[in-house]
């Protein structure tokens, strides 16, 4: 033992180690999936293809009608942030902290029953606040072509306070993850002030500050507002392809990616069948050189320095703009059984990354890995792959929440696929 190398030494001590951990916030809620037709819609008043709010008395029509007929497929906790936070715990085996709402009284067979009981035990529920109401509920109305309807009962969803939001929780956590979402709040709401009270605890003490962007119909209705917010107050932004065009202005991936570089330090971009791409800032004299075939695209040769690590702008001397980009894992699924949280998915890996990288800096701050001031543990390559591998596995299942983590080795042919 006495000739084990001490830093190895170090992680080897459990009494030692110090943890990492992400916080998210959001309006907590119940998936529950259904098949339609367009009748079924036009009989609700809802609107193709959006996400809209909907009234206490129309959600109850609309459910007490999906359970008569039997329509309803799945009921399942849901959430942008709470499907993230959820798939990042399964993902990294270690905590997560879930703020939002949840109802003071709850009973066998609830909605906020459910949720709890189809959320991971690794993330931390304990900072909930408690009200005296439900919480929400999101149906995912399917029609034929596969386009996706949301209806959005809101119950007491957006009623998290500012004092509930702990400074000290935000200011030692590794990463603040919020959406677009949380910015949509009516009357007496006040979700959106309680989340700018988180938002700026982390802007203060430096914590990164995710925003997932979630549709791109609330994104078009101001776009220049959310382009100043992000600027002002995102670190990273994830998005696809479409809610990219409507924040950015351009229908390329790679394009609205390298747009959003400047208001932010990290991109995510899920472009569907065209794959995942990544774009992030690196130090000129620590870039490195992909050992991959150089890509065409929007910007030529774009990935020439996607085996470099991704850093804070502010922190390089002389920044230069990296990108990466990977196709979908064995070509995309065969099947897709749902596109409802691929994204978020996608997402939670690229969290598992960042705390990966806390994690090892607050165990073994004296690694050479560290002299670089990276954001990210691995390249923008090598998490552009991870995060794809586990939005496949969303893909191929009906749940948006992910019950077991990856295996370490894969049971197909495609472990060069981690090799290339």
């Amino acid at each position: 033992m006495e000739e084990k190398d001490p830093l190895i030494n170090q992680l080897g001590n459990d009494d030692r180690l110090k943890r990492s951990y992400i916080c998210g916030i959001d309006q907590i809620v119940v998936d529950i999936e259904a098949k339609v037709d367009q009748a079924f819609l036009d009989e609700f008043g809802l609107q193709r293809g959006m996400s809209q709010v909907i009234a206490s008395d129309i959600t109850n029509a609309l459910y007490e009608r999906l359970k008569r007929e039997d329509m309803v497929d799945y009921e399942f906790a849901g959430g942008t942030i709470g499907n993230t936070m959820h798939n990042y715990s399964v993902l990294a085996d270690d905590r997560s902290v879930l703020l939002g709402v949840m109802s003071e009284n709850i009973n066998i067979g609830s909605y906020a029953y459910k949720f709890l009981c189809n959320t991971s035990s690794r993330v931390d529920l304990d900072h909930l606040q408690p009200v005296d109401g439900p919480i929400g509920r999101c149906f995912t109305l399917i029609d034929d072509s596969g386009e996706r309807t949301f209806a959005i009962s809101a119950g007491l969803m957006n009623y998290l306070r500012p004092e509930s939001i702990s400074q000290s929780l935000i200011q030692d956590a590794s990463a603040l993850v919020i959406s677009a979402y949380l910015m949509r709040t009516t009357g007496d709401e006040t979700m959106t002030q309680a989340t700018m009270q988180a938002v700026e605890y982390a802007n203060q003490a430096g914590v990164p500050v995710v925003l997932t962007l979630g549709t791109k119909f609330l994104i078009e209705q101001d776009p220049s507002w959310w382009a100043e917010f992000v600027a002002k107050h995102v670190d990273i932004l994830a998005m696809n392809e479409e809610e990219g065009e409507a924040i950015t202005g351009f229908s390329d991936p790679l394009l609205a990616a390298d747009k959003a570089l400047d208001w932010v330090d990290l991109v995510i971009c899920t472009a569907g069948p065209k794959g995942l791409f990544m774009a992030g800032y690196v130090e000129d004299s620590v870039k490195r050189e992909t050992e991959y075939p150089l890509l065409p695209g929007a910007i030529p040769e774009f990935n020439q320095y996607e085996f470099s690590r991704a850093m804070r702008k502010a922190d390089c001397p002389n920044p230069i703009r990296a990108y990466s980009h990977t196709a979908p894992y064995m070509g995309g699924p065969d099947t897709i059984k749902n596109t409802n949280g691929a994204g978020d998915c996608a997402l939670a890996a690229v969290l598992h990354d960042l705390s990966a990288n806390e994690y090892h800096k607050l165990n073994v701050p004296n690694s050479a890995k560290h002299e670089q001031a990276a954001i990210t543990y691995s390249s923008l390559a090598q998490i552009s792959k991870y995060a794809n591998r586990a939005s496949y596995e969303v893909l191929v299942q009906h749940s948006p929440r992910l019950s077991r983590g990856l295996p370490e080795r894969e049971d197909s042919l495609e472990t060069s696929y981690w090799d290339k």
